[in-house]
Formats: structure tokens, C-alpha cells, sequence
């Protein structure tokens, strides 16, 4: 198996600011698998200062994840997967990379969508929010009548003026459903004095409210409030979901902070067997990136695969969001090609 990359960089549409930063460039690191058949699969890493990765990180993880894959051809791609992660355990967003192009290479030898391979139906995925982030009030409005199709935005709180943001939107958006994401911005007062805040806006769900770490204080907010809870920085791989069972509603899955669509799964069972409910969501990527975590999209409760939507300038086309609805192309594999292939 040879493995290949590339640096791949992304712009947003408009600047993509949240709690932590604003960001116009987003450098991902794109992968190729070629196994000895000539057949190649896809993946995408997309590094994530917060998870103590970058561009050079992630090259100089795959540069030791070369001699893993040498020999293998994976037929088994839990079990590689599995392998990669306990090599590369400080680089996840590498690990997830080649695990989706494991699982785009596998099920393009099948001929059929890696989907298929687990006997998923698409037509069971939710529909996706659309991001609005962080911006001046001046621009907002503009901003969420240009996303007039998406039934469900998700908005960027944590710094500036959040009631405003909120009336804002709410009043471009009137009969949108609202979801929103403090990206661990808040300390537990100001999450108290927001929650009534959000309800009065009708807002369906708050991501990631409090610092990671703060399990009891997420525990105590989802028993001052019924708009569910999910958690995301405080949620990275299976194993973490036991602690906060009964402190959140339910968890966020990113490949970036797993490290593939193996664990992904797992994190679903995990959550599942808790009776807790699943939310996957991603960084800036490619349609490479969300064609990967969207093959998990018919487990789902909860949908925030907006990445490539949010580009101006995407390389390749896959799963899409027209709509908010999750639409996968149907071809075999993650259902990638290069913008403008035939």
C-alpha cells in the first residue's frame, strides 16, 4: 500500500471567526492510498490547533505511518484503523484521514459505497445545519438571507454581543430552526443568564457551552434547561462517553477528534447504549473530508456537515447538503471525484 499526500488549501466565503479565532485560510493535508491493484481511496486531515496539531504535524504523522501501511491491504480496515490510532495517538486528524481512505478504497473494490458496506440507508441521515459565525452585526442579516435555503443554522456565540447576534438572526430567520455552539466559550454564570436568552429565541439545541473539562458544569446546566445539551470539546473518543452520560443529551463526533470512522461508530454505541443521542459534525474540509463522516449520517440524530459548503474554492465534489438534506452521489466508496472530472 503506498500513501501519498498533499497540501491542500481551503477559503471560506467569508472569514470563519469563533469563540477561539477568526480564520480566511484553512490548510488541510489530502491522502492518497494506492494499493497494489492500482486502486486508490481518499482521505482528508484537517489539523486543528486546539487539538495540538498542524500542517507539519500531520505530514510528519503520515511519514510514520508509512511503514504501517507498506504491507497492508486492507481487508481488514477496523483492525488498521485501530493500529494507525495506537501508533498516532497525538494525531487523530491524520489516523481519521487514512481511515475514511481505507474505507473509500474497501468499498471501491466492492464496487459499492462504504454506506452499503454497513447496510445504511441515506435516506434515514437528518438534515444538515448551516454555520453562521461570528460577525459584525452589519454583515449578519446579510449573512443568513444569503443561506435562505438551509432550514437549520447553527450559530457562533462566545464573544460580542450574543443577545444582539441571536436577535439578529432570529429576526432574518423567523421560522428557521436555530441551533448554537459556544465552542466552550462560556463560564457557568454567563451560560446560567443565556439559557433563558435562548429559549426566548426557540434555539433547539446548545453545543459545547462550558470548557471542556467542566463535566459538572454541564451537568448542572442541562438540569436548569430542556434544550438539549451536546457535548463536543469535552467528547473526543468512545471511552469518553461514560462521564458525561446523565451531565449532556448527547455527544458531537468529529474524525478529527476520534480518529476515524471505526471509532466513530463505536462513539455511537457508546452513546446508544446510554440512551444519550449523536451528533456528528466537522472542521473547514474538502468534499473529501465530509463525504468521509457523512457515511455515518443514517445513524444520526442531530447533522453539521457543512465544511465544503462553507468553501469558495472546493476542489472535488461528493456528499452535498442542498437544502440542509444529505445527498450522497451514489457512486462507490465516499463518492469523491476532482471538481471537473469526467
Amino acid at each position: 500500500m503506498r500513501v501519498e499526500h498533499e497540501i491542500l488549501t481551503l477559503h471560506t466565503r467569508d472569514p470563519f471567526v469563533i469563540a477561539r479565532g477568526a480564520y480566511a485560510e484553512h490548510v488541510n493535508v489530502l491522502v492518497r492510498l494506492t494499493d497494489e491493484d492500482g486502486e486508490s481511496g481518499l482521505g482528508e486531515a484537517a489539523p486543528n490547533a486546539y487539538y495540538g496539531e498542524s500542517r507539519h504535524t500531520a505530514v510528519a504523522a503520515l511519514e510514520r505511518a508509512a511503514p504501517l501501511l507498506a504491507g497492508l491491504r486492507g481487508d481488514d480496515v477496523a483492525a488498521a484503523e485501530d493500529e494507525l490510532r495506537a501508533a498516532l495517538p497525538d494525531a487523530r486528524s491524520v489516523t481519521a484521514a487514512l481511515s475514511i481512505a481505507l474505507y473509500d478504497l474497501a468499498a471501491r473494490r466492492l464496487s459499492v459505497p462504504v454506506y452499503r458496506m454497513w447496510g445504511l440507508d441515506p435516506a434515514d441521515a437528518p438534515l444538515s445545519s448551516f454555520t453562521i459565525p461570528i460577525g459584525d452585526p452589519s454583515v449578519l442579516e446579510e449573512r443568513v438571507l444569503r443561506a435562505a435555503e438551509y432550514p437549520i443554522l447553527k450559530i457562533k456565540l462566545g464573544a460580542g454581543d450574543e443577545r444582539r447576534i441571536l436577535e439578529i438572526v432570529r429576526g432574518a430567520a423567523p421560522n428557521k430552526t436555530l441551533r448554537v455552539d459556544a465552542n466552550a466559550a462560556w463560564t457557568r454564570a454567563r451560560a446560567m443568564e443565556m439559557l433563558p436568552v435562548l429559549a426566548g429565541h426557540g434555539v433547539e439545541l446548545l453545543e459545547q457551552p462550558l470548557a471542556a473539562n467542566d463535566v459538572d458544569g454541564l451537568r448542572e446546566l442541562q438540569s436548569r434547561t430542556s434544550i438539549p445539551i451536546i457535548a463536543d470539546e469535552s467528547c473526543r473518543v468512545a471511552d469518553d462517553v461514560e462521564r458525561l452520560a446523565g451531565a449532556v443529551h448527547g455527544i458531537n463526533i468529529k474524525l478529527a477528534k476520534c480518529g476515524g470512522l471505526t471509532e466513530a461508530r463505536r462513539m455511537i454505541r457508546a452513546a446508544r447504549d446510554r440512551g444519550m443521542s449523536v451528533m456528528a459534525g466537522c472542521m473547514i474540509e474538502s468534499s473529501v473530508g465530509i463525504s468521509g463522516i457523512a457515511q455515518i449520517a443514517p445513524l444520526l440524530d442531530y447533522a453539521d456537515l457543512d465544511g465544503a459548503a462553507l468553501l469558495a474554492d472546493d476542489p472535488f465534489t461528493g456528499v452535498s447538503i442542498p437544502e440542509g438534506r444529505i445527498t450522497f452521489p451514489g457512486d462507490p466508496g465516499i463518492g469523491v471525484r476532482e471538481r471537473d472530472a469526467p
